[in-house]
């Protein structure tokens, strides 16, 4: 099969072990494989697992591997992966694997034979050297690694020393250290004493976890996945071992990286595993690219996961006139307009807050590297350093100055515009924020030289900087203020700019012919596993901005009938609660029941009433008690809302799929979004979907008009991979009244256009009638329009042709 071939399209399946659902059935690797004749029927290019390597007992996910060198027995083990590319290539398919560099699952130290062992020998542990360990004598844990799981710092003293698990008694010479249910190795020689005393031994301490303490890097704020030195190479080819074995023997037609901003090196990262894939193999990162930001060409990756088109595609499906009123209402039930201003000050606020509070541990480490960086050898800023431990009577000094250091480096992150700024493509970034701040911040003049003169040596500082950036930027942004904005929350979405409002039809087609030129082979995505709402839920909530007064009017009944604990919260719910509400039919208990985990979800993660670690109680019932309420008693209410909307954002779904499948790049079907699905945040978008009905073929044979969008522009994408993928992307001319309201283009093969779409926009204020007079100027050559086959050419009035549908396909019938 051709590399072509794999890359038309892909479907990403989300795997399960047995022992992770409730029920014992699991998503295994031979569950994808019974699927691959109704996936190859569809005309999916490539099946896409989510990560098969083993993972942490009972994980929901894979993204928590405890053993890099084994597909997860549980899975179906390396035969199983076997099987299912033997399938694959049997139907004409490719295989695609996600695999996760940045860190590994240590929520059960046990599971994790490395990380037991580092935890258990210390730096005589060959596996030492494998995490991202701040062992340091300064690191407030006096060189050892702290592990932050105590509920308070008293509760060492609840602390046993027991023999180690699978043995007998003490006669075996191995012990563990518990804490209730978590457990610890002892080193050898060090089990006498009290079970303190044996805890003061160990190479690492056990921390309250509000100290400010953390012996590793871990990925984000999960104190379960410590980070991996993958810039060493030895650690790259122990944790890539499996992953090599897979390109040896053929088994995979691409690799999708997790979170490579994680890493120390991702440029660096990602030229390594391209020269493990070889040249010929599909490398996909899951970078989260700021709107005006490209992706490093020094990678040696063909793509991203596909959020930049995302943000694209819901961009041009909003209507910007809606903006104003939106705008009026976010001001008046969320406190704040919502728009790129405030959305940039917020996001600077809440990282300044991430990064002092929630990644301090990060913060001071960086700090430290930034002193050791910036004297080494003298140079810049290297006068004004001090060795604290030896200095005597200078102890304020010396606090102001870590202080004014720690404010620096805080200022020069929540400035930062991307996710790190130290990619190639991105020079410039950092010099102009400390030149600003220079200028605007005279206080910090005595400590920027040392930030700039550790930067300049692009050592462990500018790394540190980097990962903590990343990590700072999406806790504030996808994981805070992204569910505190209000003004149109289908925009609140990973790489998303909810500050932006709206994009026009020429301007999709522009970002649309420049991506077929610049990133041919990165992936198109609607939905993923981390998407916040999944894409018909968001595409009926857009709707909102077509209808902004008839939702004002709605949201003060339903306020006044039904008034939530806090405006800004139920102001914020009540979009999503719209965007799931059933069209025909009331809510069900399960979606109460997925409403509920998701508003609670919400709420904290938003952290403004209640948050994770100091949760208000009596909210959080008032909250759930308002849900309740409106689910019980609020149809009358929300039903005819909803039946306004819902026409309208079946509408917008199909024309977002339409445009994700037919566009540059390689689209990505999530499964179960060839139909309507109402997913929310994970872990609800991890559900197991139902494919009884579409394995069956009862799906198609009801003529479901989202399965028979899909596969008919699937078919097509198989048959001519290249040019779907790398083809111009050509704007049909639209004439006529509505003409700002169509989106038409074609895609060509061979210089010569083969399938297009036409589609009309704000079908909720704009009917079918209000078309007629706009006309579509089709290539020469006769027209087949899918799915129900009519032949148009030459100039066609959409009136007509879209009198029925929203958006049709069209292909070449000559040829």
């Amino acid at each position: 099969m051709s590399r072509g071939a794999a890359l038309a399209s892909t479907y990403r399946v989300q795997l399960r072990t047995p022992s992770s659902d409730p029920d014992g059935r699991g998503f295994t690797l031979a569950d994808a494989r019974e699927l691959v004749p109704y996936l190859a029927d569809l005309g999916v290019g490539s099946v896409y697992l989510s990560p098969v390597l083993t993972a942490t007992p009972g994980s929901t996910h894979g993204y928590d591997v405890v053993d890099p060198t084994t597909v997860s027995p549980e899975l179906g083990g390396i035969e199983g992966l076997r099987s299912l590319r033997a399938a694959c290539r049997a139907h004409g398919l490719g295989l695609v694997v996600d695999i996760v560099p940045n860190h590994l699952g240590v929520e059960e130290p046990a599971a994790n034979a490395w990380w037991w062992d580092a935890l258990r020998r210390g730096p005589d542990s060959p596996y030492s050297s494998y995490f991202d360990f701040d062992t340091e004598p300064d690191n407030g844990a006096a060189g050892r690694i702290a592990i932050p799981v105590l509920g308070s710092p008293e509760d060492v003293a609840d602390l046993v020393v027991v023999p180690a698990a699978g043995t007998a008694d003490s006669d075996s010479g191995e012990f563990e250290l518990h804490f209730y249910d978590h457990r610890f190795p002892v080193a050898p020689g060090t089990e006498e004493g009290t079970a303190q005393e044996v805890h003061d031994r160990q190479h690492y301490r056990l921390v309250h976890w509000r100290e400010p303490l953390l012996g590793y890097r871990r990925f984000f704020t999960v104190t379960g996945l410590a980070g991996l030195r993958q810039e060493d190479p030895a650690v790259f080819d122990a944790t890539h071992a499996e992953v090599r074995r897979w390109c040896e023997e053929d088994l995979v037609d691409g690799i999708r990286v997790d979170h490579p901003d994680g890493l120390a090196d991702p440029v660096g990262y990602g030229r390594r595993l391209r020269e493990l894939a070889g040249e010929d193999r599909w490398l996909l990162v899951e970078k989260i690219l700021a709107p005006d930001e490209v992706l490093e060409p020094a990678m040696g990756v063909d793509g991203t996961t596909g959020y930049d088109a995302l943000r694209l595609i819901d961009q041009v499906l909003v209507d910007h006139r809606g903006r104003a009123r939106l705008t009026e209402l976010a001001e008046r039930y969320c406190g704040g307009p919502g728009d790129e201003a405030q959305v940039h000050e917020q996001s600077a606020l809440l990282k300044r807050q991430i990064v002092t509070e929630d990644l301090a541990p990060e913060l001071a480490r960086l700090a430290r590297a930034v002193r050791r960086d910036a004297g080494v050898g003298g140079g810049i800023g290297a006068a004004a350093l001090v060795d604290h431990r030896d200095a005597v009577d200078h102890t304020h000094d010396d606090d102001d100055e870590d202080a004014e250091l720690r404010e620096a480096l805080v200022s020069v992150i929540a400035r930062t515009p991307v996710y790190r700024g130290d990619y190639p493509v991105l020079r410039g970034t950092l010099p102009a924020i400390l030149d600003d701040l220079q200028r605007e911040r005279p206080e910090l003049t005595s400590v920027l030289p040392l930030v700039a003169g550790a930067l300049a040596r692009a050592g462990e500082a500018s790394a540190r900087l980097a990962q903590v950036t990343g990590a700072a930027t999406a806790k504030a942004e996808e994981d805070r203020l992204f569910y505190r904005l209000g003004r149109l929350v289908s925009l609140n979405e990973v790489g998303g700019s909810p500050g932006r409002m709206g994009l026009s039809v020429d301007a999709f087609h522009l970002a649309m012919a420049e991506r077929a030129g610049s990133a041919p082979l990165t992936l198109t995505a609607l939905s993923t596993h981390d998407t916040k709402r999944g894409e018909d839920v968001r595409a009926r909530i857009s709707v909102l901005s077509q209808v902004p007064e008839e939702w004002a009017g709605f949201v003060a009944e339903v306020f006044a009938a039904f008034p939530p604990p806090a405006q800004d919260a139920g102001y914020f719910l009540l979009q999503v609660i719209v965007g799931v509400w059933p069209e025909l039919g009331g809510p069900t208990d399960e979606l109460r029941s997925r409403l509920h985990e998701y508003a609670e979800k919400a709420m904290r993660e938003a952290a403004v009433h209640t948050t994770w670690t100091d949760q208000d109680a009596e909210f959080e019932s008032a909250a759930h008690q308002w849900i309740d309420t409106l689910l019980d008693s609020g149809a009358p209410l929300v039903a005819p809302f909803v039946g306004r909307i819902a026409p309208a954002g079946r509408d917008n779904s199909l024309i977002a799929k339409a445009l994700q499948l037919l566009s540059p790049g390689v689209p990505d079907v999530y499964q179960g979004t060839e139909v309507w699905e109402d997913s929310l945040v994970d872990p609800d978008n991890r559900r197991f979907v139902d494919y009884g009905p579409l394995r069956s073929g009862a799906v198609a044979r009801a003529g479901h008009a989202k399965f028979t969008l899909v596969r008919e522009a699937l078919r097509p994408r198989r048959a001519h991979p290249e040019a779907m993928a790398a083809g111009p992307h050509v704007p049909l001319p639209v004439q006529g009244p509505a003409a700002g309201d169509v989106v038409a283009f074609t895609r060509a093969v061979d210089g010569r256009p083969l399938i297009g779409m036409i589609a009309r926009r704000r079908t909720a204020v704009v009917g079918a009638g209000d078309f007629e007079g706009t006309v579509v100027l089709l290539p020469e050559g006769s027209w087949a329009v899918r799915p129900d086959g009519a032949s148009i050419s030459g100039r066609v009035d959409l009136g007509e042709l879209l009198s029925e549908t929203a958006v049709v396909l069209i292909v070449r019938e000559d040829g």
